[in-house]
């Protein structure tokens, strides 16, 4: 298995690149987030990889960080998905918008990302649901579970999943519980 290359940017054709490793040129599948990212041509390039061996092709996919490249696994698990429609999902989303979305169970969000019916959408929300554990934004260090917490402390006053979201995103890192939930509350009664 090749789980990481790292070597010299050779080429950039979206969404494959080639990377010279000690003079062999790896052509990688890479979604358009991580192509973004990338050096320019002839610069040294790290890629973390994933190998798929099919019965016509051996395909290497590649991904700027091992979070990107763990969502892209999870992703191909899931039946019917394969790795054109993973890698189309990491290109139109981040793995933190991922799973933002699927801890709001927000297939709207899912939809947007060419290539992706409503049907698909909502088999991604119930096979990932509970699977991707990113941190809800706003809330990076706090205690855990507490951006979790004051998100579903939201929902059970009645507010919509969107509008909990948008008021736990505002809150200043390391929160407590009590004060998250005071703080969410006026900037919800201001909107």
């Amino acid at each position: 298995m090749i789980g990481r290359l790292v070597g010299r940017l050779a080429a950039k054709h979206p969404p494959q690149v080639v990377v010279d490793v000690a003079g062999v040129g790896y052509e990688v599948d890479v979604p358009m987030s991580t192509f973004f990212n990338l050096p320019t041509t002839g610069e040294t390039v790290t890629l973390h990889t994933h190998l798929a061996v099919r019965e016509d092709a051996h395909v290497l996919y590649g991904f700027g960080s091992v979070e990107e490249r763990a969502a892209f696994r999870r992703l191909i698990r899931i039946s019917g998905v394969g790795a054109r429609t993973a890698l189309a999902l990491l290109s139109g989303l981040s793995v933190v918008e991922l799973a933002q979305a699927v801890a709001v169970q927000d297939s709207a969000r899912l939809t947007k990302v060419p290539g992706i019916g409503k049907k698909t959408a909502e088999r991604l929300l119930l096979e990932l649901k509970g699977k991707l554990a990113e941190p809800l934004p706003g809330t990076a260090g706090a205690p855990a579970g507490a951006g979790a917490d004051i998100l579903n402390a939201l929902v059970a006053l009645g507010y919509s999943e969107k509008e909990a979201l948008a008021a736990v995103k505002g809150l200043p890192p390391a929160v407590a519980l009590a004060d998250g939930i005071r703080a969410a509350l006026k900037a919800l009664a201001k909107s």
